[in-house]
């Protein structure tokens, strides 16, 4: 179990990215954070009782809540739009 690559990365925010430079808005970090949090539940498949991950996908959750209540205070139409592109909230 590794951090992303930087290509995964690459990849995530080029579909991500609000203009060409754009490596930090909210949905690409919210799009990152998605990224590593479900690497991390397949994790768990295979290593159930790893609890130090557990904690760290527990912070990783925290703070793409807190990232996804920013957008959606912020810009309403661009949080439904990374709810779409995401998966996330069925």
């Amino acid at each position: 179990m590794s951090a992303l690559d930087s290509a995964a990365k690459g990849e995530i925010i080029a579909k991500h990215r609000t203009h060409e430079n754009d490596s930090g808005s909210p949905e690409v970090q919210i799009a990152i954070l998605t990224a590593r949090i479900e690497r991390l539940s397949k994790h768990f498949e295979t290593h159930r009782e790893d609890k130090h991950s557990k904690r760290g996908m527990l912070a990783l959750i925290s703070q793409r809540k807190r990232q996804l209540a920013y957008l959606k205070s912020e810009s309403p139409a661009r949080y439904r739009a990374t709810l779409a592109a995401l998966g996330l909230r069925k």
